[in-house]
């Protein structure tokens, strides 16, 4: 009887356990999945930062290249306006020196003339009193001419008169001939037949001169 009594006991236990383990296997199963899933998940949520990091990154590096595109635009063109500015300046600057260019060409064979009017009077007609009209004349004329020179000197134009020996310059000369001349080194001006001009430190008329050269 007591024999009996265990093994009912038993199978009892058996049942009851069996039943226990086929109500859990459900959770445990879905547990499993639950935690399968949460792994995927992950997975799939670092994929996809990755991907959202390096698309980041690429349009970072593409605003990076627009930006120094756009700076250098920038720069050539402050640089082109600068550039414009400067020349802009300068031709308003050369505008108020040289305006009066062709004007002074102009002056510049009246005070020819008055200064070959002036040499071609002789010295002795100057100093002698038998001609006091010549004399009056004459003076009229070199007083003309030194004040032509000074408003020539107000206005930035300056003679261009070489003095003997002086070496000869292609900017500010023209050399009519070359002749061996005693007393004078080979380059130099020898003669000067025609005075020259300058306007602001332009030649605007060279000197017309003679160079010495060597025998």
């Amino acid at each position: 009887m007591a024999s009996w009594c265990v093994r009912a006991v038993k199978q009892s236990y058996s049942v009851v356990a069996s039943s226990s383990i086929i109500r859990a296997s459900p959770r445990l199963l879905c547990t499993a999945a639950q935690q399968k899933s949460g792994q995927g998940s992950e997975e799939d949520q670092h994929a996809e930062q990755s991907a959202a990091e390096k698309g980041l990154a690429e349009e970072k590096g593409q605003l990076e290249d627009q930006l120094k595109e756009v700076t250098d635009k920038y720069k050539r063109a402050l640089a082109d306006t600068e550039n414009l500015r400067t020349r802009s300046q300068k031709m308003v600057e050369d505008s108020k020196l040289y305006g009066i260019q062709r004007l002074c060409k102009d002056l510049l064979e009246v005070a020819d003339i008055l200064e070959k009017a002036t040499e071609s009077v002789p010295s002795e007609e100057v100093s002698s009193q038998k001609n006091p009209h010549l004399k009056n004349l004459y003076d009229g004329l070199v007083m003309t001419d030194k004040q032509m020179q000074k408003v020539f000197a107000k206005h930035g134009l300056v003679k261009l008169n070489p003095d003997g020996g002086q070496k000869f310059d292609p900017y500010e000369h023209e050399a009519l001939f070359h002749a061996p001349v005693e007393g004078k080194e080979p380059g130099t001006v020898a003669v000067v037949t025609k005075v020259g001009y300058k306007l602001h430190g332009r030649t605007l008329r060279p000197a017309l001169v003679g160079v010495a050269k060597a025998p």
